[in-house]
């Protein structure tokens, strides 16, 4: 019995599709070369974390194909293999393309729906520009209140900061409004002004048509030019 499953286990790794065998062996290498420091686009990825998760990614990937061997397939599958390797070879090759396929779908997806690039980008910029930042860290003193006073106190003053910004506005606008109101009343003074003066020239008008009209028609003589007697 013993015998039986080492020629079947024989006979399975002489019978191992050439063409899995190049992309297990592609596979290795492409590993290798991520995990070599001095790798092509190395530096790069060392500072993008989202370039990192995707390898890591991918490696982990390859490593879960991986325990889906072949033999592992074809000792599983014994009678299958027997009756038929090159059918074997056949259905391994596609479950292992789908695999592949429905686990790579399932990252992108996660990647996607938490936002991950987005939250990884946003991590890099704030290490960079922790970097650029020479302050020194903040760090406990062991004195809660200080720690917290500390810590409110920026936070308070960016906020003075901010209402005293935002009433010097609201004061320019106020004084801007004031203007306006004065100008609109200072033009109504001087309408009322010309309307006042335009009523008091009428009146004046009136009553010289009225004294005009009492000396070319005096009371004794009616319109037709006879005298009332």
């Amino acid at each position: 019995m013993e015998e039986t499953e080492a020629e079947t286990q024989k006979e399975t790794v002489d019978n191992v599709n050439p063409a899995v065998k190049q992309t297990g062996k592609a596979t290795g290498e492409a590993s290798s070369q991520m995990s070599e420091p001095g790798a092509v686009g190395e530096p790069e990825a060392r500072w993008s974390r989202i370039k990192l998760f995707d390898k890591v990614m991918q490696k982990s990937l390859d490593k879960f194909i991986g325990q889906a061997s072949f033999n592992t397939f074809a000792r599983t599958f014994r009678p299958l293999y027997k009756n038929n390797p090159q059918r074997m070879e056949s259905i391994h090759r596609q479950f292992i393309e789908e695999l592949r396929r429905i686990i790579q779908e399932d990252i992108s997806r996660l990647t996607e729906e938490g936002q991950l690039e987005s939250k990884l980008n946003e991590l890099d910029k704030l290490e960079s520009a922790a970097k650029n930042n020479l302050d020194p860290a903040w760090r406990p003193s062991g004195i809660p209140e200080q720690d917290f006073c500390s810590f409110l106190k920026p936070y308070y003053k960016k906020q003075e900061a901010y209402m005293r910004l935002e009433l010097k506005k609201i004061q320019a606008e106020n004084a801007a409004l004031a203007q306006k109101v004065q100008a609109g009343r200072e033009s109504i003074a001087q309408t009322e002004h010309c309307i006042s003066t335009t009523v008091d020239e009428w009146k004046a008008s009136v009553t010289e048509f009225e004294r005009m009209k009492s000396n070319l028609c005096p009371s004794g003589v009616n319109d037709s030019g006879y005298s009332d007697v």
